[in-house]
Order: structure tokens, then C-alpha cells, then sequence
């Protein structure tokens, strides 16, 4: 694995802002792409789906499920997005970081526990949002805790102070910056020791400087009602879950957001220029991690990056126990794609949901 040591704000993107070349789709174009969005929303076989994509500041947004469609449309609604809202954490730490308040390479520990001695190779905020912290994807003595709660609520079972108090006993095995591996746990702690340091909760962190500058009035770190938030179903697309509390996790999956506010935070990507968290938003586009045989695999502070024709996509998938998420980006094709459903089905690259998403994207 090759990683850079911090995060370093000053970078210029490796690509254009996403206004391309290519012309706007036509009417042609349009139908198909209506077609293809409808296919997949058909493929996913959950009670509601939303795909809201845009291509050029085209927006085309199709809903749909084998449920009635419900009082308030289905676009209005918030979706959890589970995993996916840590590109929210990388890109508020990359805000803080062009702005002077932090720098990426604080000691965690010593944010959580000023007192605390930093130690030769301590594990830093820029090791936790990168996942090369060499912690494991969950604490050890998270299971044992969330059991009784497995299929309904198991992360509201852990809360913040036994997310602080794991990390502080853990010992790594491995050098910080290292080892890559993906870990839900780094970014909570995360969360929790940028908030400890700037003496700010981490909703507020989020909402004063990533949410309020982008207009995403629509995004919350939990659910209202069920007027306001889709409700999340089991794998046979029946049975309704409870609303997700991500407990001490809130960092690393707290999100949910309506599919235009997530497909404006893309836009955002796209067409960073003249947006208050310009520097930040083509931070985060910047590869700092590339791992794996030939370095195939690279990482941003908040997304995973594929090459493609026309230039590199970036993306993140997320779920909680009843609602699955795929967000990405092409700023080659000027292409960005939101999309949510009330059903978690599989993950991986046998997810009709996710492989589709994940090809509409790439064919973008």
C-alpha cells in the first residue's frame, strides 16, 4: 500500500469540475436514460427506490416499489444511507482542515484525552478517516453488547462513550498508515475526537459546515417521523425494521437524506467552483491511498475511485438493516447518480440494487 502521511488541503484536482465537453442529453438520450433507471429500480424488489440522476445539470429523478406509494412521494422523504454518509465525515474533516482548524495529523487519543501521551506512532484523525488506523471494522466487545438487539437496533446498544473507551484500551497490531482495512469503527472514532477537539458536537459540526453551505436542508443525522422518513423493510421486502440510531457510530453511518439533497451534494462534487467549500470539495477528490496488485485499488479521504472511460468515478454504498444507498460521481462526464431503497438485500457484486446503480454510473 502507498498512502500519503496527511491530508494536505493545498492539492489541485486531477480533474476537470465536471462541466465536460459533451453535449446535454437529448431527447433520445433522455429515454434511455429513464429506461435504464427504471430497470434497475425494477431489479431492486424493495417497497420504494429512488434514483435521482443527473448529467450535466440535467436532473431526471424516477421513483417507484412494490409497495402503494405512500401519503408523502417518495422523493421527499429521507432515506438512511448508512455507510455512504462517512463521505459527509471526510469531506466536513477536509472543510476544517482548509479552514485552519484542524490540520489531519492530530493524535486521536490526545483529542479524546488531552492528557493522554501521544506515544511514537499514534493513530491520527487522518489514519481513522483513511482506515489505515489498523483497527478492526468493529470494536472487540461489540457484538457480545448489541446482540439482543441484532435485528432491530444493535449500534443504538453501543453508545459514544464505549466507542472512545474501546479505542483508548485498543493496541493495533500493525503501525498506523500501514494497513488499509475498512472499519466503521475508525470513523466513529473519528466523529467523536473532532468534536472532543473543536468542543463542538459532531450534528452541529456537520450541519454549521457542510449541510447550511450546500443547502441541504433535507439531510438529518436522525428520524423524525414517518412522514418525514422512509421506513426500512427486511430482505423479503415485507417486514418493517425500526428507524436506524447509529448510537456512538453517528460519523461512520448516521445520515439520511432526502434523494435531491444527495443528488445536490454530488452536483457539488461535480461543480465545486464558486461553492463556499470549494477547496474541500476537490480535496476529497484527491487519491491519498492506493493499495492492492498494480495499486488497482484507490482511495480519497471519502470515496473509492474506479478508473473509466472518460475519466475516474468515485462512489460509496452504505445500508443499514432495512435501506441500501449508492452515491456517486463522474466529473469526466459531468454525470452524478443518488440512489435509495427500503430493502436490504445482499451487498456486493450480486446486489441487483448496488451493481445496478454502480452500472448506471459507470456508463455515464
Amino acid at each position: 500500500m502507498t498512502a500519503r502521511p496527511a491530508l494536505w488541503p493545498g492539492d489541485p484536482p486531477d480533474d476537470d469540475d465536471g462541466t465536460g465537453s459533451a453535449p446535454r442529453p437529448d431527447a433520445d438520450d433522455e429515454t434511455h436514460l429513464r429506461e435504464r433507471l427504471a430497470t434497475v429500480a425494477d431489479a431492486a424488489d424493495a417497497p420504494d427506490v429512488v434514483l435521482a440522476l443527473s448529467r450535466h445539470g440535467r436532473r431526471i429523478v424516477h421513483s417507484g416499489g412494490t409497495a402503494p406509494p405512500p401519503e408523502v412521494p417518495r422523493p421527499d422523504l429521507r432515506y438512511e444511507i448508512g455507510s455512504a454518509g462517512k463521505t459527509f465525515t471526510g469531506l466536513l474533516l477536509a472543510q476544517l482542515i482548509r479552514r485552519g482548524v484542524l490540520t489531519g495529523g492530530e493524535p486521536a487519543a490526545a483529542c479524546l484525552d488531552p492528557g493522554r501521551p501521544a506515544g511514537p506512532d499514534p493513530v491520527t484523525l487522518a489514519h481513522l478517516v483513511t482506515h489505515t488506523a489498523g483497527l478492526p471494522a468493529l470494536p472487540r466487545d461489540f457484538l457480545p453488547r448489541t446482540l439482543s438487539a441484532w435485528r432491530t437496533n444493535p449500534y443504538a446498544r453501543y453508545p459514544a462513550d464505549r466507542v472512545t473507551e474501546a479505542f483508548l484500551r485498543h493496541r493495533p497490531r500493525h503501525r498506523p498508515g500501514t494497513r488499509w482495512r475498512y472499519s466503521n469503527f475508525g470513523v466513529a472514532v473519528l466523529g467523536h475526537a473532532v468534536a472532543a477537539v473543536t468542543a463542538t458536537p459532531w450534528e452541529d459540526l456537520l450541519t454549521a459546515h457542510v449541510l447550511r453551505p450546500l443547502g441541504l436542508g433535507g439531510t438529518a443525522l436522525a428520524a423524525a417521523d414517518p412522514g418525514t422518513d422512509a421506513t426500512g423493510h427486511r430482505k423479503d421486502g415485507r417486514g418493517a425494521v425500526p428507524a436506524f440510531d447509529a448510537g456512538g457510530f453517528q460519523a461512520a453511518g448516521a445520515v439520511r437524506a432526502t434523494p435531491l439533497d444527495l443528488l445536490g451534494f454530488l452536483e457539488a462534487h461535480l461543480r465545486p467552483s464558486g461553492s463556499p467549500l470549494a477547496g474541500a470539495l476537490r480535496a476529497v477528490r484527491t487519491p491519498v491511498i492506493r493499495r492492492g496488485p498494480g495499486h488497482r485499488h484507490v482511495h480519497t479521504v471519502a470515496w473509492f475511485r474506479h478508473p473509466a472511460d472518460g475519466g475516474p468515478m468515485y462512489f460509496h454504498s452504505g445500508a443499514t438493516l432495512g435501506q441500501q444507498a449508492f452515491l456517486g460521481f463522474r466529473p469526466g462526464t459531468g454525470t452524478a447518480l443518488a440512489a435509495v431503497c427500503t430493502r436490504r438485500v445482499r451487498g456486493g457484486a450480486r446486489d441487483p440494487f448496488l451493481s445496478g446503480a454502480y452500472a448506471l454510473l459507470a456508463e455515464g
